[in-house]
């Protein structure tokens, strides 16, 4: 677990973009309750990176989903630009969680019919956004990934990286202040996986967008201004 202040230059801001405050998440099953984390506090800065580590089954992912607002905790509280997610309405978090955050999973979730222009603009054409503007900032957005030079092809025919990047193309299309990534090198061989890594700091560096990435990669973690580590949903490394 490191606070590693040299590998890439936060922002300048101070402000904390997360407050994570006790927060616990448990399901319970017919032979007993599950305990997925426990009592996780933790504050993250505008502009950091942060790596949060784990073996399978240790919660990162949990944890990463409870940040997202695709669930909920069972005790504590989140605050998100200092808003206490658990005070706002399903609604009112579907409308912070889509111009705030933006996603990018271990598989990049892309539709094989569309080309790379078209999966990029989804999140713009569902938000209602015209699609002379959608597709004006998925053009901006592929890049500033470095796909300037895919836009019209189809995603199979994209490279296991360049679709990747596609997917992260997506993620920042609404322009988000934060980007959370769930083992986003996981499925993509070293060469690969540097590439794209690269392409994330890049956002960091030239934007100051907030990276929260779960991995279990330890070199991928030490790029990371700051790593946690989750051991059976127990954060070590708190910044309470």
């Amino acid at each position: 677990m490191t606070d590693n202040n040299s590998s890439v230059a936060v922002s300048g801001q101070s402000s904390y973009v997360y407050r994570i405050c006790a927060v616990s998440k448990y399901f319970d099953a017919p032979a007993g309750r599950v305990q997925v984390l426990t009592d996780i506090s933790m504050k993250v800065k505008s502009g950091e990176t942060l790596a949060i580590l784990g073996s399978s089954g240790s919660g990162k992912t949990t944890l990463l989903h409870l940040l997202g607002m695709l669930d909920s905790p069972c005790r504590g509280e989140i605050f998100l630009k200092e808003q206490n997610l658990a005070l706002l309405s399903a609604a009112e978090k579907a409308a912070l969680r889509n111009r705030t955050i933006g996603f990018v999973f271990q598989f990049h979730h892309l539709l094989p019919e569309f080309s790379t222009l078209e999966n990029v603009e989804m999140p713009g054409i569902i938000a209602g956004i015209p699609r002379r503007e959608c597709r004006e900032m998925a053009t901006n957005a592929l890049e500033t990934v470095g796909l300037a030079h895919r836009l019209k092809h189809r995603v199979t025919t994209l490279s296991g990286g360049e679709r990747q990047r596609a997917a992260i193309a997506r993620a920042i299309l609404l322009g988000p202040s934060v980007l959370l990534a769930d083992e986003p090198t996981g499925n993509l061989d070293e060469k690969t996986g540097a590439s794209v890594t690269e392409t994330l700091l890049k956002l960091n560096q030239d934007i100051g967008m907030t990276i929260i990435m779960v991995t279990h990669n330890l070199e991928l973690a030490a790029l990371m201004q700051t790593s946690r580590e989750l051991r059976s949903g127990v954060l070590y490394g708190q910044n309470v």
